[in-house]
């Protein structure tokens, strides 16, 4: 469905994340004394970004504009922005794993596969639309900006340049922490504004995409994991309903998505470049937040700590991206900015951003001496 050019997969995708997203509730506009001040801290935030990265901060010249939003305008905005990571999955799952054609064919004994069987090539077109809008629709619920998971934006349209800040989960991750307000809003706006200059520099988007890119398409198809997993199932047990539940509630064995050999491939490059963009945002929320944050080291335990106790739901979207964002990527790109800084100091770590080739490899994040000396600084 969603690998047909017919709007009607997307439009559910969207129902479905909207829903969850503000629980059938509708929601109010932001504040404008919130917007406001949002948008003045931005300026701030815009200035001491562009001289820590001397990187343009957006990709047309101009200012970035930062758009304090609701969930239901960053549910729109980023259900349009996965679309084509999720299209490329959905192209892949449509091909049965080759594998497959090794398994003993079904000798119709079985009613219960049987019917289980028929029902897959159903279901699993409309469980990937499904799983599409629940996924944005929970990231809605925690995400305070659109940089949560480190994916390029579109660079072509009238959202190009703009930043989206989650206004409610910004106010609510204060008021949870005891942390003003304002020091949030500051330190979400130069983390997205980072990450935005980052991802504006051609060589490190187009190697991101690619990676991202190259990973959803090299899923493969299982059509036998429903099957497998519910005829595993004793329908005669008491308690079998409760394990067909847990099989039903998981998208991996609906959707039959299975890791491929080209993924295990892509994984160390892809791991790699996600610790770097992390690593130097963080660096510089660092720089920035320890001058002008006054709650910066309380704001960046909290912020561990939310990184740490992700939900599920987060961990699954970043399964089905190929991003691994658990505390030890964090750990692994700062280990290897420091190690770049504390030799090279501010103008080695700029060298990432002056030609494709400087982009480290694997080996050489867990060694910055080695790309360094690689890049003959």
């Amino acid at each position: 469905m969603l690998g047909q050019h017919g709007g009607n997969a997307w439009d559910s995708a969207r129902h479905l994340a909207v829903s969850v997203a503000n629980g059938g509730a509708s929601e109010a506009n932001v504040d404008p004394v919130a917007r406001i001040g949002i948008e003045q801290l931005a300026r701030v935030a815009e200035l001491h970004v562009a001289q820590v990265l001397e990187l343009p901060t957006s990709v047309s010249g101009r200012a970035v504009s930062v758009l304090p939003v609701n969930r239901t305008t960053w549910v729109q905005s980023t259900l349009d922005a996965y679309r084509p990571l999720v299209e490329r999955l959905a192209t892949a799952l449509g091909t049965p794993d080759a594998s497959d054609d090794d398994r003993p064919a079904d000798d119709g004994d079985d009613p219960i596969a049987g019917m289980f069987a028929g029902m897959f090539e159903m279901l699993q077109p409309m469980v990937l639309s499904m799983t599409a809008g629940s996924m944005v629709g929970h990231l809605a619920q925690r995400s305070l900006g659109q940089y949560d998971l480190p994916i390029p934006r579109p660079t072509a349209g009238a959202g190009a340049n703009e930043l989206l800040l989650v206004v409610p989960n910004l106010d609510a991750f204060a008021a949870e922490w005891s942390i003003a307000p304002d020091d949030v809003r500051l330190w979400i706006c130069v983390h997205e504004i980072a990450h935005h200059a980052i991802f504006g520099v051609p060589h490190v988007r187009a190697r991101m995409d690619d990676l991202l890119t190259r990973h959803v398409s090299s899923f493969r198809n299982d059509p036998n994991a429903l099957e497998d997993r519910i005829g595993a199932i004793d329908l005669t047990d008491p308690s079998s309903m409760t394990r067909l539940q847990e099989v039903l509630g998981s998208p991996e064995v609906i959707l039959g998505a299975i890791t491929s050999p080209e993924q295990q491939a892509l994984r160390p490059e892809l791991e790699a470049l996600v610790a770097v963009v992390v690593g130097v945002v963080d660096h510089v929320l660092d720089v920035v937040g320890g001058q002008l944050i006054g709650s910066y080291g309380m704001l960046s335990e909290a912020l561990r700590r939310r990184r740490v106790e992700a939900a599920e739901s987060d961990r699954f979207v970043e399964r089905l991206f190929g991003l691994e964002l658990a505390q030890a990527t964090y750990d692994r790109g700062a280990a290897f900015v420091d190690g770049v800084v504390e030799r090279a100091g501010e103008d080695g770590l700029r060298r990432l951003w002056t030609d494709a080739t400087h982009l480290p490899t694997p080996p050489e994040v867990d060694a910055p001496g080695l790309w360094l000396a690689r890049i003959d600084l």
